[in-house]
């Protein structure tokens, strides 16, 4: 058996058993070092103070966990000294219970503006405004626009400028507390992946599958499914999915692209196959996105640009008569993804992105090929850099004929 079809539903989840036992969530300690890495760069760059937004770059340096909305809710992080907190005078104590770096929170009342609260606090933390040398100070790339907006006409003495250099810098580079949790995460979902081909029969939907992963997810210890997307036939050749749900059929392309997160963490794995005999088509398709990926592994060297690993792939893909560029039937989009605390983050395995390979870096590994009106095949395994180069925390798909490799 090749791990496709033959199991229902309850068989296939009773293979299935938690597997969070020993996974260790960011500590403070991390957190801080993590604080104490940014201000020495910021100090070498001479950056005075960046703000931190609701949202991952809050959670990745001080361990608060508070979703962005119309509020203004973040800290401070200047290039020296303590971390201080924005938020509403009533959210004060939930601000307070859900830290992990404490620090002065400092608020304002519903009918106030937090804008001009996050100047005089610069003020008082000694980053006077200066139009003739403004301070730089960088306000975090995922706060919304009415946040910048609200700060602008009020800062003329400083220089506002996009806080990536500082949060990128940091959080490119995972630390080994981090990888552990992402090759746990990652072995969650293939798991679960294996799980989900079992289950799979004629006549079977695409809405059906869906509830069964997040299931599985639930049963290795997620709360669910981070997000979801399961293609049959013709409708995997769009990257990310159709609004319609498909029912399958033998000789189907099968494509299921899944994820979970873990302390935070998030997994993200393709798996495509043939639910039945695979059509000589589809097996040199499958074959030459499995030559690309591996192109764009051997590519991945330390100090490398990203663009280099993208081209890689597109090289690959060009030789097997896909493209060029992102032409199709090839691959119209980057071949891959940082991942993280947010599915996608920097850098990017794209042309034109010529950040060198670091260690620690993490990536997505996906040339996916589509071939409008037939089916598209994406194998989707990320990988992470060490000091001797790539290395997988999923190994690919072994072949169309046998792809979790349950053959031996």
């Amino acid at each position: 058996m090749n791990g496709i079809g033959g199991k229902n539903i309850e068989e296939a989840l009773a293979t299935l058993e938690d597997m969070t036992a020993g996974a260790v969530p960011i500590g403070r300690d991390e957190h801080l070092a993590r604080i104490a890495k940014a201000q020495a760069y910021m100090q070498r760059e001479g950056i005075a103070a960046v703000y931190l937004n609701a949202g991952a770059n809050l959670l990745y340096f001080t361990g608060t966990r508070w979703y962005a909305s119309e509020r203004m809710v973040g800290a401070i992080l200047p290039a020296s000294g303590p971390v201080e907190y924005i938020a509403p005078a009533f959210e004060h104590d939930t601000l307070k219970d859900f830290m992990l770096v404490d620090g002065p929170v400092n608020c304002w009342e519903e009918h106030e503006s937090p804008y001009r609260l996050f100047v005089d606090v610069l003020a008082r933390m000694g980053i006077a405004q200066d139009e003739q040398r403004p301070p730089r100070v960088g306000i975090c790339e995922s706060a919304a626009f009415f946040i910048y907006d609200g700060i602008r006409p009020l800062a003329a003495g400083y220089a506002l400028e996009n806080a990536r250099a500082v949060t990128a810098h940091c959080r490119t580079r995972k630390s080994r507390a981090e990888i552990a949790l992402m090759q746990r995460a990652m072995d969650m979902t293939l798991a679960v992946h294996v799980a989900t081909a079992s289950i799979l029969r004629e006549g079977i939907t695409t809405a059906e599958v869906e509830e069964f992963i997040a299931r599985a997810h639930r049963k290795v210890g997620a709360s669910g499914s981070y997000f979801c997307i399961v293609l049959f036939g013709p409708a995997t050749a769009f990257p990310h999915g159709v609004s319609y749900v498909q029912t399958l059929k033998e000789g189907d392309t099968v494509l299921i692209d899944t994820g979970c997160k873990l302390h935070n963490y998030i997994s993200d794995i393709t798996r495509t196959y043939v639910y039945g005999t695979p059509s000589e088509r589809q097996r040199f398709v499958w074959n030459a996105e499995k030559a690309a990926q591996q192109a764009a592994f051997e590519a991945a060297r330390l100090d490398v640009p990203c663009e280099e690993v993208d081209a890689a792939a597109r090289r690959s893909l060009e030789a097997n008569g896909f493209g060029p560029g992102y032409k199709l039937p090839g691959l119209p989009h980057r071949t891959g993804h940082g991942i993280g605390l947010d599915i996608h983050e920097w850098p990017y395995l794209v042309g034109g992105d010529k950040t060198p390979l670091d260690v620690g870096m993490c990536f997505s590994n996906e040339p996916m090929i589509c071939v409008p009106g037939e089916f598209g095949i994406r194998h989707e395994d990320h990988f992470y850099m060490t000091e001797q180069g790539p290395a997988w925390f999923t190994q690919p798909a072994r072949s169309i004929d046998d792809p979790f490799g349950l053959r031996g």
